[in-house]
């Protein structure tokens, strides 16, 4: 056997391995990204060696065998195809090329959908009643799931409409939503039992439960994307004239779906779903595009595993496997020990990741990783890489189950975790230089003094040079010394020292975010700012006071005094009011009134004249109320570019108006009166 030949074995095995465990164990070892990859090398080689294209190759079938061990095996009345993938635009435009040229013109229209993450299935009805349900299987033979299916509220037991016909068969993608999931993972978070990775593993592992009464329980949802068979039902010339048919019948078809003209239209879609697949509700990875026409389609045919006239467009891979080196810890502002994980470098998510975050030392031991474990990584759109969990298929015994370390690596205090709390602190003050570098940061960025050109490189150069040591010295330290240091000149001093002028200016409710005191962000620090009009008037306060502000209580009123009790902390206020920080006025502000007076508003999506911050601010000012969630005491929902889809859903669900920006602007101005014309 040549080299050759031998890597052709390899890659089938690998290939079949990987078919098995995700579908038949619902326990896949690698990533989508990395199937595809296996599978696109296998198919490479067998296209310059065709003599070696055997019929069992995977490049010749679709999925992998039944295991019948659990449920019973069941023929599909017509073989279900894989699709074959497109990962660029030019894929997508040599695919059309493909059609144009088996159809000698272009296509008359393309229907363009989603691609859904979860688990295909096969739905069969006999004069309009639900008879069986099986998985995709090797496409076809499956596994009969019907009892489970039956579970679904959105699967129709009996169709709808005069024109039903006397045989149906229908495929769909089972999923489960975010929300589903993360509400699955906390119940099984609190019954100790292990997450599950991602909502694609979960709606396949609880569609194929032998116990039917857990998959009802798991909030399934199911999007019907084709007809395999229709007999005795109405004459239909195109996909998307069918998508309608079976929607009337009942069947919940993907809103999002659409047709599209050309090329163009296709390039468009793709690009819009790509930018916004994560204001879904459920998770995609992809754009399947289909020759719209039923006759095209028939003209085009089959290829040994696939349709000719569809492809799946592939969005980068946000999951990668890799193999996790080692836990390491940060030590934040508050003194919160956070671990995260060292990684073998791999590109994921647009970018090559080395370290994610694990979140907390409970999570770790929920999803049982272990240092050396092969994981999964994820990285969606902008979003710090995680390590979602182990792959625990692949290990071999070597692994080492990780603990929190007793001292800080920083600063060699004691590591405890107080009662009650899921974040284990660093004992040792801001004398831990790990808690000064971050609470520094976190001073001097947006969120609080908005100090420009004081990033992490500054301020690491600043403690360095002995220029600083807290918050205060920001406004006090002698700026001429850092022109003594490389990449430091008289312009790039002279626009610190302006944006430090600048920084003295900010309202106090800005310096009381700054400062860090838990529980107290910039909603909160408004709110208490304009209740008692200063920094020191609020920290001179009693306790019952400060909890009686609306929205406030014991827990954040406690955290305050605390705070206030601490003579360095006090000696810190002192230090920034003799710098020509603002601090506010003496006397507190009348409160009540204001033509937002009584009203509730939640802002999504970016707003041109507003950050959201400005926003919150604006309604706040206006004696409104500003809150993150929707809920019938909302009284609008603003909206700007890109708002969040399940923020618009509810809103529209309970009635609630949802209002543009330059609508928002009358409202603070003219009051809920806007409302009403």
């Amino acid at each position: 056997m040549n080299e050759i030949e031998a890597r052709i074995v390899e890659l089938r095995e690998k290939i079949e391995e990987a078919n098995y465990r995700y579908y038949v164990l619902d326990d896949p070892t690698i990533s989508d990204a990395e199937y595809d990859e296996l599978m696109r090398e296998l198919r490479s080689l067998e296209e310059q060696h065709p003599e070696l294209i055997t019929p069992d190759s995977p490049t010749q079938r679709v999925g992998a065998a039944v295991d019948q061990s659990t449920f019973a095996a069941v023929e599909h009345l017509r073989p279900l195809f894989s699709l074959d993938n497109a990962e660029s635009m030019a894929d997508l435009e040599a695919w059309a090329d493909r059609v144009r040229r088996g159809l000698g013109h272009d296509p008359s229209g393309y229907a363009v959908e989603l691609k859904i993450d979860g688990l295909a299935v096969v739905l069969v009805y006999e004069d309009g009643r639900f008879v069986r349900g099986a998985t995709r299987g090797d496409g076809t033979v499956g596994e009969d799931i019907t009892a489970n299916l039956r579970t679904l509220d959105q699967v129709p037991k009996r169709l709808r409409g005069d024109d039903v016909p006397s045989l149906l068969e229908v495929r769909g993608e089972v999923y489960m939503s975010y929300e589903a999931f993360e509400e699955l993972n906390r119940r099984q978070a609190e019954a100790g039992q292990r997450l599950f990775t991602n909502p694609r593993n979960a709606a396949a592992g609880s569609v194929r439960m032998k116990d039917a009464s857990i998959t009802a329980s798991r909030q399934l949802g199911i999007w019907i994307y084709q007809a395999g068979i229709i007999e005795g039902g109405p004459s239909l010339a195109t996909h998307t004239e069918t998508m309608a048919y079976l929607a009337g019948l009942g069947f919940p078809v993907n809103p999002r779906s659409s047709r599209v003209d050309d090329l163009a239209g296709v390039e468009a879609y793709v690009k819009d779903a790509e930018e916004h697949r994560h204001d879904l509700e459920y998770q995609t990875d992809g754009v399947v595009v289909k020759v719209d026409s039923l006759a095209e389609q028939d003209a085009l045919g089959f290829t040994a595993r696939a349709p000719r006239w569809a492809i799946a467009y592939k969005f980068p891979p946000e999951e990668r496997t890799t193999k996790l080196l080692d836990i390491q810890i940060n030590v934040g502002r508050t003194g919160a020990a956070t671990p995260y994980a060292i990684l073998e470098p791999v590109f994921v998510g647009g970018a090559n990741v080395s370290r994610a975050t694990l979140h907390n030392q409970d999570q770790i031991a929920l999803k049982d990783i272990r240092i050396g474990d092969q994981v999964v990584v994820r990285r969606a759109g902008d979003v710090i890489p995680e390590v979602v969990g182990p792959v625990v298929a692949a290990r071999t015994g070597e692994e080492r189950v990780w603990q929190m370390p007793a001292n800080c690596p920083f600063c060699g205090h004691p590591i405890v975790r107080p009662e009650g709390e899921a974040v284990a602190r660093c004992t040792g003050g801001f004398e831990c230089p790990s808690r000064l570098r971050e609470w520094l940061f976190h001073f001097a960025g947006r969120g609080g003094m908005d100090i420009e050109h004081l990033g992490y490189r500054t301020i690491d150069l600043l403690l360095e040079k002995g220029l600083i040591r807290g918050p205060a010295d920001l406004f006090t330290f002698d700026t001429r010394a850092l022109l003594e240091e490389e990449g430091w000149g008289e312009t790039s001093v002279a626009n610190l020292e302006k944006a430090i002028d600048a920084a003295r200016n900010r309202p106090p409710a800005r310096l009381l975010t700054a400062l860090g005191i838990r529980h107290v962000g910039s909603t909160m620090a408004r709110r208490l700012i304009r209740h008692f009009g200063s920094i020191p008037a609020l920290l001179d306060a009693p306790l019952e006071e400060i909890a009686a502000v609306e929205g406030v209580g014991e827990v954040i009123a406690r955290e305050v005094k605390r705070w206030a009790s601490d003579p360095a902390n006090r000696e810190l206020i002192d230090r920034l009011a003799a710098a020509g920080v603002q601090m506010g006025e003496e006397k507190a502000p009348s409160a009540g009134g204001g033509p937002l007076e009584g009203v509730t508003l939640v802002v999504s999506g970016t707003l041109e004249g507003f950050t959201r911050e400005e926003a919150e601010a604006a309604i706040e000012a206006a004696g409104g109320r500003a809150t993150g969630s929707v809920s019938a005491k909302t009284t609008a929902l603003v909206v700007g570019e890109s708002p969040g889809a399940s923020k618009v859903n509810r809103a529209t669900e309970l009635g609630i108006p949802i209002i543009d920006e330059a609508t928002f602007v009358r409202l603070l101005e003219e009051g809920p009166a806007v409302l009403e014309g």
